[in-house]
């Protein structure tokens, strides 16, 4: 007897020792909730079927990446924006706001709960229209440049801007105050994309633009009605 319990006893740790590892849950948050919503927005133009990049769209896609979503998005090299956040503030920005990576830090953290399927956000569309930059009144810029004119900039568009570049953009007015422009890092032509401000910035005559290398060379769009509006490639 005690030997038939002892085989029982050793059956059972070892399915208990190849059993797989469950992740021991100790957040509210969920993909279907929360992350879905944060990929969807930032993530899902690249990472769906058919697109640049690998699918996130499902939970069993994203689940396997978790722990690499959370050390990309911390590290800022994902989503691609290619610019240091917060200097300069951008309409178009898709970095993740602080509050976004406490989410994801959370969720890798506790261990990447799905959710319930009531709460997952819609599918994103990917059949988005371009955005729409100046075609005219376009002023190329490399290495230290003064404006003649008084120029009302709607953002900045990379034209030759080397890859994993780091630099800043910035404009001094004639009374010698700065504007900060665009920080440049782990910049990827891949990814090229203008970087259009939530509002105009009015740059007087005399402004100097400091900070675009030589050999480097961006566009200063202006700001113009939406209606004489036209794509630019990069």
């Amino acid at each position: 007897m005690a030997q038939r319990w002892s085989l029982i006893t050793g059956l059972v740790l070892l399915t208990a020792a190849t059993a797989p590892a469950h992740d021991i849950i100790t957040t509210a948050i969920t993909w279907d909730r929360e992350i879905s919503r944060i990929i969807y927005t930032r993530c899902a133009s690249c990472h769906h079927d058919g697109g640049q990049a690998f699918s996130l769209m499902t939970y069993e896609a994203a689940r396997p990446w978790a722990v690499a979503i959370k050390e990309e998005v911390l590290e800022r090299r994902m989503p691609p924006w290619g610019a240091v956040k917060g200097f300069g503030d951008f309409r178009d920005d898709q970095a993740l706001t602080p509050e976004q990576l406490e989410l994801i830090t959370s969720w890798v953290g506790g261990g990447v709960p799905e959710g319930e399927a009531k709460d997952l956000a819609p599918d994103p569309k990917f059949d988005q229209p371009a955005q729409q930059v100046p075609s005219h009144g376009v002023v190329a810029v490399s290495g230290e440049f003064q404006l003649r004119k008084d120029f009302s900039l709607d953002g900045i568009l990379p034209k030759n801007v080397p890859e994993d570049s780091a630099f800043q953009i910035t404009a001094e007015m004639p009374d010698g105050s700065i504007e900060p422009l665009l920080w440049f890092e782990h910049y990827s032509a891949k990814f090229a994309h203008p970087f259009l401000y939530r509002n105009p910035i009015e740059l007087p005559a005399g402004a100097k633009i400091h900070g675009v290398p030589p050999g480097s060379t961006v566009l200063l769009l202006p700001a113009v009605p939406a209606s004489t509006n036209a794509t630019l490639t990069p």
